[in-house]
């Protein structure tokens, strides 16, 4: 698994257009795909985890409740609603978008579910409504589609990266496309960090502790609203390059039995004269053996363990990466790293909650992206897969065995550091490998959609520990517990 081939490449890798794509040299037009199939993903991160920035600002705006001596929180249904609707709707534009990649072809879908993203993430931030619950199920109706284009991405990023990329570094530019979420993240956060501080100057407020009223100021309303707004902007600047993109030349040949069209894009990118050889072409398409179906018997027998490990490790994965991302908030306020609520005003909460997140994406999850990018070639992606579950498993039980122990202030530091290995091995690991490995091990005509099902899987173990954590982490004593949750096991 260090080197994994195209396997349409046994049918027709003597065609010169695919032949020269395989050998072709890194130039720029490889970094130009990279930016572009990349901005994608900085958006889809940006727009699934600056969710968790403003969440506690959301409780206190919409669910203060005079007397009580915590800031309002959100309720049980809401929460759960508010962070994980966006997950649900990926999983569908998953599926629904990588069947369509593999029908349509990458680049027609590419620009569809950017203009989704877009206009969704403006819509999510001028939700609407005079009471609560009219905000937040504004807020969840976009947030769900905006996740729909968000799952789109997936499947036609690593589809369009892969088939554009040379056999010797394709590993390493399907990884850098990834790559661009841990920007996002540390985006959202370095953005929320501004915000929070240029609200606070300008509207002082008290801490809730003092007076409860007024420690929320009516301008925090804006505070989330441009957070989640400004998700589209990343998106937006790289449309007109989106849609000058070519079509990939293994979509056109292999998908769409298109030689002369293939050669024709693809001399233009690389460069160079390619001959069509549309005769050599219908000659290998007439071999049946190359024309089987997803539900077919041929499938499974080839391609069917492969389906069930890119299914199994993303979704396995993604029950821990997405839950500590989502609750890294409380995981921090848990451990003393982040004050009590009670102590700050709404804006400063924001800041703080913003603050830690970014030094967790700076200093563990953007390196681990990029050493994968850097080893992934070298070493492979099997023992890259191996060596981060193995190190997270470790981690992870460093942390929760001992637990009392990281929970008291003078271990705090400890805590974060060993945490946020967990989060280096999970990008320097299975996070990069499962959306790599898809886009490389099955046939042109059906990678998207593999990939679309792979990465499905991943959202379905999101969604599990999102839900399951939301819930499990309330306090064992019902008296400590957030308003309206049953008590949980405790972070």
């Amino acid at each position: 698994m260090g080197k994994i081939l195209m396997p349409m490449e046994a049918s027709s890798g003597n065609l010169q257009v695919l032949n020269a794509l395989d050998g072709a040299k890194t130039q720029w037009y490889h970094f130009t795909a990279i930016v572009i199939a990349g901005m994608g993903f900085f958006t889809d991160a940006y727009d699934l985890f600056c969710i968790s920035l403003v969440t506690k600002l959301l409780g206190r705006i919409y669910y203060y409740s005079e007397g009580s001596p915590k800031p309002g929180s959100l309720p049980p249904q809401v929460s759960a609603a508010v962070n994980g609707v966006a997950l649900v709707g990926t999983l569908a534009g998953q599926l629904f978008f990588g069947w369509l990649g593999d029908k349509l072809g990458r680049k027609k879908v590419y620009g569809i579910t950017l203009m989704l993203m877009c206009l969704c993430s403006i819509a999510s931030g001028l939700s609407f409504g005079s009471q609560p619950k009219g905000v937040m199920t504004t807020l969840c109706f976009f947030r769900f589609w905006l996740g729909f284009g968000i799952g789109g991405d997936y499947p036609l990023s690593a589809t369009i990266m892969s088939e554009y990329s040379n056999k010797r570094t394709r590993g390493a530019f399907i990884a850098a496309v990834f790559a661009m979420q841990g920007f996002g993240i540390l985006g959202g956060g370095v953005f929320a960090i501004m915000m929070a501080a240029i609200f606070d100057n300008h509207f002082k407020a008290p801490p809730y502790e003092v007076d409860p009223v007024r420690s929320t100021v009516p301008e925090a309303d804006y505070v989330w609203r441009i957070v989640l707004m400004v998700g589209a902007l990343p998106a937006l600047l790289t449309y007109y390059w989106r849609m000058k993109m070519p079509e990939t030349a293994r979509f056109t040949a292999l998908v769409a039995k298109n030689a002369k069209k293939a050669a024709s894009d693809m001399s233009k990118v690389l460069q160079v004269d390619i001959e069509a050889e549309q005769e050599k072409l219908d000659e290998a398409m007439t071999d049946n053996k190359f024309s089987y179906g997803l539900l077919s018997k041929e499938f499974a027998k080839r391609h069917g363990l492969h389906l069930l490990g890119t299914t199994s490790t993303w979704f396995l994965l993604d029950i821990a990466f997405y839950s500590q991302n989502l609750f890294q908030k409380d995981i921090f306020t848990a451990i003393g790293w982040i004050p009590p609520a009670k102590t700050m005003n709404a804006i400063q909460e924001v800041y703080k909650i913003a603050r830690a997140q970014t030094l967790i994406a700076l200093c563990s999850t953007v390196p681990g992206y990029w050493f994968t990018v850097f080893l992934i070639d070298k070493i492979g992606r099997f023992t890259i897969q191996l060596i981060g579950f193995a190190m997270m498993t470790i981690f992870m039980f460093v942390l929760a065995f001992p637990y009392d122990y990281w929970t008291q202030p003078k271990h705090n530091l400890g805590f974060v550091v060993v945490y946020s290995l967990t989060f280096f091995f999970a990008n320097f690991g299975p996070n990069a490998t499962t959306f790599v490995v898809p886009a490389e091990i099955f046939p042109a005509r059906l990678r998207a959609t593999c990939h679309g099902i792979s990465a499905a899987s991943g959202k379905l173990g999101a969604i599990v520990g999102a839900f399951g954590f939301l819930y499990l982490a309330q306090s064992k004593n019902p008296a400590k517990t957030d308003h309206g949750y049953p008590p949980g096991i405790g972070v």
